[in-house]
């Protein structure tokens, strides 16, 4: 199994040994500053199962950023994505304009550098939309809950993430969305330490957790768990470049 979206945090040595023994193989760690970069792509260069997927979340969008930095560090072999990055008008955390630029600046980085970029987006859908549809590379919706973007993901052919919030018992939207993903457009992380899934909710969540994830995909879509982890880990293969 692989998380396509994970934060590790401090403990990070050992949530990834417990997802090793979860059988879950690979861990995309996901970067929300240029700080908290340099740690993930260090950490990838130490774990042949990790990952970096590196940017600046639009929380971080207000002050100054090292672009120049963030487009070295991607240069690594272990850096296989942007992000993540995007637009978050639902928290007050940064301007609106702010983050509008940042995104722009960080989806031409991505177009450059022919990597896929991994989109936050929550209460700016349109704004989101008109950005994506621009964009001329691969592109994931992580911890897919913008309902009103899934026609042109299923339109455009990007990838669509789901989180353990597919689990809770009143997600009857994201499942039916879940259900309408093409098999080979799927992907499913944990967006750990957030939103752990149904049967372990209230727990601080971590990678190994991926797996319920995976079955609450399974359950909505009418499919065979193996088959359906078979397909995921391949997608993840695919626009990773793993």
């Amino acid at each position: 199994m692989i998380d396509t979206h994970a934060h590790l945090g401090p403990d990070a040595e050992k949530v990834i040994a417990r997802a090793a023994a979860a059988g879950v193989a690979r861990i995309v760690e996901v970067a929300t500053t240029i700080e908290g970069a340099r740690e993930t792509l260090a950490r990838a260069d130490r774990h042949d199962g990790v990952y970096a997927c590196l940017g600046i979340h639009p929380h971080e969008a207000a002050g100054e950023h090292d672009l120049d930095e963030l487009r070295e560090l991607l240069e690594h072999p272990r850096a296989v994505a942007v992000g993540e990055t995007g637009l978050d008008y639902f928290r007050d955390y940064a301007p609106y304009d702010a983050q509008q630029l940042l995104f722009d600046d960080q989806l031409a980085i991505a177009s450059t550098s022919g990597k896929p970029v991994v989109i936050h987006t929550r209460a700016a859908d349109e704004d989101t939309r008109a950005r994506l549809v621009a964009h001329d590379g691969s592109i994931i919706l992580h911890c897919f809950s913008s309902l009103p973007l899934l026609d042109a993901a299923l339109e455009h052919g990007w990838y669509v993430s789901f989180a353990g919030n597919v689990t809770y018992k009143n997600a009857y939207d994201l499942r039916t969305a879940a259900r309408r993903v093409p098999a080979d457009r799927l992907l499913a992380e944990t967006d750990s330490p957030y939103l752990a899934p149904q049967p372990v909710r209230g727990q601080v969540n971590e990678p190994a957790f991926v797996v319920h994830t995976l079955a609450a995909l399974a359950q909505a879509r009418d499919a065979d768990l193996d088959e359906l982890v078979r397909q995921v880990d391949a997608n993840a293969a695919e626009v990773f470049g793993l």
